[in-house]
């Protein structure tokens, strides 16, 4: 361990893994330690035991859930959109060799006390029961001048420059009611709250886009994908890229102290008494609790069920989004369901998870409108996780760490941060160009 690295990278999660095979693929010499002996940190899988010892103690799981080894239960739980930044991004490191996709079932939007499937083209809108006559037909525009938007095309901005016209502004273009604009902004575009209707609409056109050529990609009921045996093999994949590529991993070791100079830049990493020198530090922010502030909890419950989420159309995996005006709250409300048709689960078994922005100290109760969705449960767990941004400039310290993961159920947030993290740590931008259409992740991915 007593050599120089480019980068010393500390956690593996899923941020600190995909970062450390992009800096590995792009030529950097990366060690990569963990303090624990497993993979993912916060983001990591447990089997039926795990989540019994982290949950209940002392407790052990019923006999009627089934083998504890056939559960892979995601802490971090997150689908991919099919045309997505994370899925260039595996594509760009080769990584979708390591792992098998398979698509999504179902994504639905929260309604006016109902799930409803979320409408994400012109064709869909005028199916939708989620509005009206009119609605429909206005909305069936919006939706083919979004599909037809192209940046290069000026013929396709019908006039509107929307680096300049506000998403408010554009909706009321095609005079698009508060509902639509709810389930469009948060459900399609994924927006967590609704301060982007006073930002560029470019963005936001973007954002709609992308959902619509994700779905189109499998044509299936929903734009995203997921791994079988869950997220627990993206790690394991970027480690093995790492690795190949010249990286050096090392689990289960203690401490992992960052060791400053004397102007407070960190040149390299101390454990079990040997120091590995480096020039920048990546880490997730319990390596450095004196950096970084806490910005609020998650509260996430964790249920086994026997059934898929009703009113889902029998699906066996799908996000349901609950936008905040429809529970009077600040933040949305996710549902998250997978089921041993991902092999995650023994067969007939489902894992659904309800997440959101803590706004009071009792998930229980908060988290009620998303847990009366899910019907009977076997069994429900209850938690909730502090949330960390980092406070200091890494230019002053040659320290790059992640913020911790929100309560939402799909990558996009996740694959951001990721990216502005590359961008500083190398000082270019990552290039994810990629032909989906020839991509193996399509290969690998069924239907």
């Amino acid at each position: 361990m007593d050599e120089e690295y480019d980068v010393v990278v500390l956690g593996t999660g899923l941020k600190e893994c995909i970062l450390s095979g992009l800096l590995s693929v792009g030529g950097l010499k990366v060690l990569h330690m963990d303090r624990n002996d497993y993979y993912g940190g916060e983001s990591t899988s447990l089997n039926l035991n795990q989540l019994w010892k982290r949950f209940r103690e002392d407790d052990q799981p019923p006999e009627q859930l089934g083998s504890s080894k056939d559960y892979n239960v995601d802490m971090i739980p997150k689908f991919m959109m099919a045309n997505g930044a994370l899925v260039r991004v595996l594509i760009h490191t080769d990584v979708t060799k390591y792992l098998n996709f398979k698509a999504v079932d179902g994504s639905f939007v929260y309604n006016k006390g109902k799930i409803h499937k979320v409408p994400s083209n012109d064709v869909e809108a005028l199916k939708s029961p989620l509005m009206g006559l009119f609605e429909k037909r206005r909305a069936r525009k919006f939706f083919i001048y979004v599909q037809d938007y192209e940046d290069n095309d000026p013929k396709s901005h019908e006039g509107l420059d929307l680096n300049k016209v506000t998403a408010r502004d554009l909706i009321s273009k095609y005079g698009l009611d508060d509902n639509t604009v709810d389930f469009i902004g948060h459900a399609l575009a994924l927006y967590r709250d609704d301060a982007y209707l006073d930002e560029p609409a470019l963005d936001f056109v973007k954002r709609v886009k992308l959902y619509a050529e994700s779905l189109a990609r499998f044509q299936g009921g929903s734009p995203y994908i997921y791994p079988h045996y869950g997220l627990g093999e993206l790690p394991q994949g970027f480690a093995r890229l790492s690795a190949v590529y010249g990286g050096t991993y090392m689990l289960n070791k203690p401490e992992c102290k960052v060791e400053f100079d004397e102007n407070g830049k960190a040149f390299g990493v101390t454990s079990e008494g040997e120091t590995a020198r480096c020039k920048k530090v990546v880490c997730d922010p319990s390596y450095l609790p004196d950096k970084v502030k806490k910005t609020g909890k998650v509260a996430r419950a964790i249920s086994i069920m026997s059934h898929p989420i009703p009113h889902t159309n029998d699906s066996h995996s799908a996000q349901v989004i609950l936008p905040q005006k429809q529970l009077g709250r600040k933040s949305d409300m996710y549902l998250f369901c997978c089921s041993y048709s991902h092999n995650i689960a023994p067969k007939g078994k489902y894992i659904a998870f309800v997440l959101t922005d803590a706004e009071t100290d009792d998930p229980q109760v908060e988290l009620k409108p998303g847990i009366d969705l899910l019907g009977p449960v076997d069994e429900i767990f209850f938690d909730t996780y502090d949330r960390y941004v980092p406070t200091n400039k890494d230019a002053d310290d040659n320290c790059f760490i992640s913020t911790s993961y929100d309560a939402t159920t799909h990558f996009e947030t996740t694959v951001e941060d990721v990216i502005a993290l590359y961008s500083k740590i190398t000082g270019k931008a990552l290039d994810l160009s990629v032909d989906l259409s020839a991509a193996s992740a399509a290969d690998d991915s069924e239907e």
